[in-house]
């Protein structure tokens, strides 16, 4: 099992924002995937943070199909996205997923909207036939570990999340918010949590723009704001202090000129912008201009390692959580390597109990002692079946190698007195 991937920690946003896929394309594009020769199974996790490929690849195949897929897909050019890109295996890949289903690889620790998004990932998949033996048991291993992280340490404890780092940062410019305007993006979870930090530092005026009006109504209800459509932005953007934008647009919602002219009619009062989607939703350009403070998601890294010094022991105590789940889940595929010899060894067994039964059962019918028949049966059967193993311990002694002779006694279930003191 291998993962393939890049995220914050790897690739800058003008990276990561070319490789997303949009949730209602996971299916699809996760489909196609498994449609090359050579991955068996896959899973596709995409955020604004992170791409990653989950997938078992054939005996025969190599990790090399994931990146060319991913390149293939967003018509890049071949190995150009090498350098952004991380490979794990085995081992490494399961401790890899067990940290992102916790929050503990994520821009803001401890985040939980990354286990909703991973659970996402898995359905998309586990719809269109991509998820089978191996990856439906990680990842609702995974899914098991995440709750138990959350239950037995106090990693969510604490409001941190690129909202509060947001909010956290506006404050910060401005002051008190119970003067100022702000302007929300998109109705996405972001965006609420946002409108539920604003209003907790007594924001003046709350405007919620969407694509979809009745979504945005919906929201500003719950907030105590005004809805307006996507198109009515320019009508109110000269009233707004604070814009934070996160929708799931291709282009971008804000350009430069639109921002420049609503400057000029409030007389150069600043704005300060926060930028969430991947891909932007604000042109880059805009940063440009005087008077307006834009931050992306990248930007707000510092603002939010200094709200996560109360996590950090809950992380450490995740951690070890997490390592000796990985060991577990390690076991059990380990043990999936004997059950190939085990249904062998039983298969052979039953065959040479059906062979020795047939024999007794013809004596019987010439009418041998059943008493004779009955010892018969037992003593060849026991011949036949030690035979082998027997065999085995021999070769084994032989060796002189008191490792393997060890392990024989242990296969077979035999405790000798050096076995003990050892």
């Amino acid at each position: 099992m291998v993962t393939l991937g890049l995220s914050h920690k790897s690739a800058p946003v003008e990276i990561r924002e070319r490789i997303v896929f949009p949730l209602e394309c996971l299916e699809e594009a996760v489909c196609n995937l498994v449609e090359r020769p050579g991955v068996d199974e896959a899973v596709l996790l995409s955020t604004c943070n992170r791409t990653e490929l989950y997938a078992v690849l054939a005996p025969e195949a190599t990790p090399d199909i994931l990146q060319r897929w991913l390149e293939h897909t967003h018509r890049l050019s071949p190995g150009w996205l090498a350098q952004y890109l991380y490979l794990l295996n085995g081992e490494a890949a399961v401790r890899h997923l067990l940290t992102v289903a916790s929050g503990l690889d994520s821009l803001v620790l401890g985040e939980p909207q990354i286990l909703g998004q991973t659970k996402c990932a898995y359905q998309a998949a586990l719809r269109c036939g991509t998820v089978r033996y191996t990856l439906d048991r990680l990842f609702q291993y995974a899914f098991s570990v995440a709750k138990q992280v959350r239950s037995e340490t106090e990693i969510g404890a604490h409001p941190v999340s690129v909202a509060f780092a947001a909010v956290s940062l506006a404050s910060q410019i401005f002051g008190d918010l119970d003067r100022q305007t702000a302007l929300l993006i998109g109705a996405g979870d972001t965006i609420e949590l946002t409108a539920r930090h604003l209003r907790e530092h007594r924001i003046a005026r709350l405007i919620i723009a969407n694509r979809s009006l009745e979504r945005a109504r919906k929201l500003a209800e719950q907030y105590q704001g005004e809805a307006i459509s996507l198109a009515d932005i320019p009508h109110v953007l000269k009233e707004t202090d604070i814009i934070v934008s996160s929708t799931a647009s291709t282009l971008p919602i804000l350009g430069k000129g639109s921002v420049e002219s609503a400057l000029k009619r409030r007389k150069h009062r600043p704005m300060f912008m926060v930028d969430i989607a991947v891909p932007r939703d604000i042109e880059p350009e805009v940063g440009a201009l005087a008077d307006v403070y834009l931050y992306t998601i990248d930007d707000l890294r510092e603002v939010i390692d200094d709200s996560l010094r109360s996590r950090r022991e809950a992380a450490r105590q995740a951690d070890l959580i997490i390592a000796d789940q990985v060991e577990r889940f390690m076991s059990w595929m380990r043990s999936l390597q004997a059950v190939s010899p085990i249904r062998c060894y039983r298969h052979r067994a039953e065959r040479l109990r059906e062979e020795v039964l047939q024999r007794a059962r013809r004596r019987l019918s010439r009418g041998d002692d059943p008493a004779l028949v009955l010892e018969y049966l037992s003593h060849t059967l026991t011949k036949k079946l030690i035979h082998e193993p027997t065999v085995g311990l021999r070769e084994a002694a032989r060796s002189g190698d008191p490792e393997m002779i060890r392990t024989s006694h242990r296969l077979l279930g035999l405790h000798t007195d050096e076995d003990e003191v050892s």
